[in-house]
């Protein structure tokens, strides 16, 4: 099956809908481990939630989490390719996003600095709407 613009915005859509809010920065200063890899039942595992699995696809396996920290998307990915098309689009959507090689966990700002503790990874910022003055 192949990834289709339409699917990385309906993937979008969906990772969008479980964003509320706007959170605190993290510490910068925090300890950040080596970032995880594997299945996403691997990685969530290791944040210890049971996926409630969305998508199962061979290009993309999204799926919902709940931990202590929040309500977050985690999704991985069958190519870094396909990994950095599915965030560009969904960066329009706002929101925040951690990302490893081939997964990416979406959520508020709060719940994202809690999962880097344990998954290691980068922070991505979408894109501010609210920022935006009139046209």
């Amino acid at each position: 099956m192949k990834v289709t613009r339409p699917m990385l915005a309906a993937a979008a859509a969906v990772a969008a809908l479980v964003l509320a809010g706007c959170g605190t920065a993290a510490d910068p200063k925090a300890a950040v481990p080596a970032t995880a890899t594997g299945s996403l039942e691997h990685l969530a595992a290791e944040v210890k939630c049971t996926p409630d699995m969305q998508t199962d696809a061979d290009e993309i396996r999204q799926a919902v989490c709940k931990v202590a920290a929040g309500k977050f998307i985690l999704a991985t990915f069958a190519t870094d390719r396909g990994q950095r098309e599915w965030i560009n689009t969904a960066k329009d959507y706002g929101g925040h996003y951690l990302v490893g090689r081939k997964w990416v966990a979406v959520g508020e700002n709060s719940t994202v600095a809690a999962l880097r503790s344990t998954l290691g990874g980068d922070i991505e910022q979408g894109t501010d709407h609210g920022a935006h003055t009139g046209h």
